[in-house]
């Protein structure tokens, strides 16, 4: 599995970035995300299921704290981006999404994160939070049952960005470790 100090990799893919007739795909590639920006990457296992809507749902109604910090949020699955669409314009609380969804169908994005479940082959609830060179600064990785906290992802994020030290449990507002 890739982990902190690697570089995330290269990809290109289809991703929905909108419900907007015709304008409903765009194929993403990394240098997209390479504008400055930290970005925020997480994946979920499959398109219409039960815990993932509750996550997505969550990171959207964070999107704009994402943004203040001046990061990409960017979502992944195995699904197609065709599935992809259909679960947004089906499920309430997807169809409003900021965000991308990338449609990883033939894997190998998640295949070299090192992020496949082995036996059925679908991506465990990684996330990533990479650097604006492109160099993963945090990941972690759930089973396929648990899903996770965008609050704690906002706040590693904000002690990345501080460049300083922080302390156990810190947050914003504290004093970091000189």
């Amino acid at each position: 599995m890739l982990t902190v100090g690697d570089k995330f990799p290269e990809f290109e893919k289809k991703a929905v970035v909108s419900l907007e007739p015709g304008k409903e795909f765009k194929t993403m590639k990394l240098d997209d995300l390479k504008n400055g920006k930290w970005t925020i990457f997480f994946w979920w296992p499959l398109d219409f299921t039960f815990v993932c809507p509750t996550e997505i749902s969550s990171f959207n109604a964070y999107f704009e704290e994402f943004e203040k910090r001046g990061a990409n949020l960017v979502g992944a699955s195995i699904d197609s981006e065709f599935v992809h669409l259909a679960w947004r314009n089906s499920h309430p609380e997807l169809k409003g999404l900021k965000f991308p969804m990338v449609a990883d169908t033939s894997k190998s994005l998640s295949e070299e994160l090192g992020i496949l479940e082995k036996i059925n082959k679908i991506a465990y609830r990684a996330t990533y939070i990479i650097d604006p060179e492109g160099v993963i600064q945090h990941v972690s990785v759930n089973s396929l049952d648990v899903g996770r906290n965008v609050k704690e992802i906002l706040r590693l994020l904000d002690a990345f960005q501080t460049g300083e030290l922080t302390p156990c449990d810190w947050v914003p507002g504290q004093a970091t470790l000189n």
